[in-house]
């Protein structure tokens, strides 16, 4: 009997004293409370968004809408907090396991403020998007993307100070390892420092159209720390190493004010020379006259006979599109052929093509 009686005795006590000073019961509630978080964050999480955007969608303001929406995977993370929390509040923290609960808490805490101001930063950035009339597009997509890295190491350092882990001589140790690598990885820079320099010199901004000289020509698509993609006219992407555009010129069509026309027009030699005035001042004085084409001390217009060439005479005729849009610009181009062909055959001129004429001298015996 007293052998049952001690059976009994050491059962209850293990009960009671639990593992590290916490009782089996209090262990279960402990389990069951962080199970029960985990099931209902998600519904948590969206029934606290869902009431604060009723307040915020009477404001008219889509930057907070676009705000709490972002917040929703950090809200999540809430009712797990809570639980630590509670379990901090209810238990003895200074048991050993009461201190892990505690860091725990503090962890959760340090994670969830980080990643609120993390998430604050995805509406808010349309408001660094205004900084682009100052600085380019690709520099404010780094700025906020270097915020957002600032925020996660932050976010670390801070939990790692939870846990009494000294950020000074971890960065300390990292100097040394990164002195290691700088030396076998200074294409990476290199790479990094020309991302630099293309967005502080504006070379070219995400959406340009470029040509880069012996790689490709396209419209840049990203500009990231390495390299940079660019989407070639036949829709395939290809990326280039940051490096190469401070060692090659770049052909940025974008950046040019018009889109020019250079064409060459053969005119057969029988044409008279009263046509071929007729024909040039016709043409200059269309391209003078329509909005479509930009003529002033900067961009002149010019129709004149070029050179006599082989088969024909030969008529230059170069000009600048008021427009750099490409779709525009063949139109326009499209209503000067046009235009030209007109002319020609109006005026009662013809246009050249490669010929020859072969002469068969008469002899006395023929």
């Amino acid at each position: 009997m007293d052998l049952i009686n001690i059976f009994f005795t050491q059962i209850l006590k293990v009960f009671s004293d639990g593992v590290f000073g916490i009782s089996l019961g209090n262990l279960s509630i402990i389990f069951l409370s962080i199970i029960l978080s985990l099931l209902i964050r998600s519904a948590v999480a969206k029934i606290i968004v869902n009431k604060v955007k009723k307040l915020v969608s009477k404001t008219g303001n889509k930057v907070d809408d676009k705000l709490f929406e972002a917040l929703l995977p950090p809200f999540k993370l809430l009712p797990i907090v809570i639980v630590f929390l509670a379990i901090t509040l209810y238990f003895d923290i200074e048991s050993t396991l009461g201190i892990y609960f505690k860091k725990i808490n503090n962890t959760l805490s340090t994670i969830f403020v980080f990643w609120l101001i993390h998430q604050a930063l995805i509406p808010f950035s349309d408001l660094f998007k205004r900084l682009e009339k100052i600085l380019s597009k690709g520099l404010v997509l780094w700025i906020i993307k270097s915020l957002k890295y600032l925020i996660i190491f932050l976010g670390i350092v801070a939990v790692l100070e939870v846990w009494g882990i000294k950020i000074g001589p971890v960065i300390a140790g990292l100097g040394l390892f990164g002195v290691a690598v700088a030396l076998g990885a200074q294409d990476l820079f290199k790479n990094l420092i020309s991302g630099i320099m293309i967005l502080l010199e504006k070379r070219f901004q995400i959406g340009d159209v470029i040509s880069v000289p012996g790689h490709t020509e396209g419209t840049v698509e990203h500009i990231g720390f390495r390299s940079t993609l660019i989407r070639k006219f036949n829709s395939t992407p290809i990326t280039i190493p940051n490096y190469i555009f401070a060692e090659a010129p770049i052909l940025n069509y974008t950046n040019r004010n018009y889109r020019r026309i250079n064409w060459t027009i053969g005119l057969e030699y029988n044409s008279t020379l009263s046509q071929i005035k007729t024909f040039t001042e016709t043409i200059s004085s269309y391209l003078k006259g329509n909005d479509n084409f930009m003529v002033d001390d900067n961009y002149k217009s010019f129709v004149r006979i070029d050179k006599f060439n082989d088969s024909s005479i030969d008529i230059l005729v170069i000009c600048f599109t008021s427009t750099k849009d490409w779709d525009k610009y063949l139109k326009i181009k499209e209503e000067l052929a046009i235009k030209i062909k007109e002319n020609v055959e109006n005026i009662g001129l013809n246009f050249a093509f490669p010929s020859q004429s072969i002469y068969i001298e008469k002899t006395e015996d023929s």
